[in-house]
């Protein structure tokens, strides 16, 4: 996955619908742990945001002969790419579902606990460099920027009737946009919107040129806001991390790469309610404390190689955490 505010400045013009997936030896390394090959049963792993297969091809080379691999993904498009995968590899299968669904797919086929469990959040290279998806604002196509395009409002159908002061809120609180009044002023003024260039163009007219090179496109915040919104993200990674983790076995583990600010946040204050003893109050001693605690943090945050950003820019915002389920829990909250 990549993010959308790094399109502009560090591969405008690429045409290229590969997707090259990010961290991969740190993800699947840390996701298998060091008791991989020791394992006495058959395992079972998740790729929860399949994308086009990247983490899960590399996953299935180091899986053994009798182990499984459960592909999840609301896009279509990536679970067409999943089903030829499933059609190469018996332990492969693919659902159409997103992340926050993680609970109901694993009961759907019988399964109760897993190894290791993937997230890799946000846009995918082949969904951003097709402008008939609507998440780009370096090429022109239609406002969509919806994961499942037959699934809830588009970015066009909301924007053109969402009042001004909602629009401004989305703004702020998904995309940090300073400027979210003014640009949520001029989007009412402007409508209908249909396309994402329109959009763009809004943006960019409204917005203060700052002096000296400018890294990133104007509308980069007011894209991924929108993006979050339309999508419903930050709720789905709120109830898929917790999903996650409550389907980890004893010993399994949890990887996590997100890449912004408001994401990684999120991850991080969520392993580290799962790791840490509460504070207060201290009515035992620290080891005791310990002891109650679900989670162990693994490794994390975890940055792209500098080889890695040579190859990929796009990887340059990702970050990895990874935690390992140490008690088993009900439901932990």
């Amino acid at each position: 996955m990549i993010r959308p505010d790094i399109e502009a400045s560090s591969l405008a013009g690429s045409t290229s619908l590969e997707h090259i997936p990010v961290l991969l030896v740190e993800a699947v390394t840390h996701l298998l742990g060091d008791a991989a090959a020791n394992r006495a049963a058959p395992a079972v792993f998740v790729d929860a945001t399949f994308g086009r297969g990247g983490h899960s091809r590399a996953l299935l080379e180091k899986l053994a002969a009798d182990d499984r691999l459960i592909g999840l993904d609301r896009d279509p498009e990536a679970v067409a790419a999943g089903h030829h995968l499933a059609a190469t590899d018996s332990r492969f299968s693919i659902h159409q579902a997103r992340f926050s669904q993680i609970e109901k797919i694993l009961q759907d086929i019988g399964t109760t606990a897993v190894q290791g469990l993937l997230l890799d959040i946000g846009v995918s290279s082949p969904q951003l460099d097709l402008p008939t998806r609507g998440f780009s604002f370096s090429a022109d196509g239609p406002l969509d920027m919806r994961m499942n395009p037959a699934e809830g409002l588009s970015a066009a159908e909301w924007l053109n009737a969402a009042a001004e002061e909602d629009i401004a809120k989305v703004l702020w609180i998904h995309g940090e946009e300073r400027q979210s009044r003014r640009i949520a002023r001029a989007i009412v003024a402007a409508r209908p919107l249909h396309t994402t260039a329109e959009l763009a163009s809004i943006v960019a007219e409204v917005s203060p040129r700052p002096k000296g090179v400018q890294r990133k496109h104007p509308a980069t915040k007011t894209f991924q806001a929108v993006r979050i919104f339309v999508n419903e993200e930050a709720s789905e990674l709120d109830h898929g991390l917790q999903q996650a983790f409550d389907a980890l076995a004893v010993g399994g583990r949890l990887a996590v790469i997100s890449f912004h600010s408001l994401e990684d946040r999120k991850v991080k204050h969520a392993f580290r309610h799962l790791s840490q003893p509460p504070k207060l109050p201290r009515r035992l001693p620290v080891r005791e404390l310990e002891q109650t605690v679900p989670g162990r943090l693994v490794a994390g945050p975890i940055k792209p190689s500098l080889a890695e950003l040579a190859a990929n820019p796009r990887a340059r915002s990702a970050t990895l955490r990874v935690i390992e389920k140490v008690r088993a829990m009900e439901k932990v909250r």
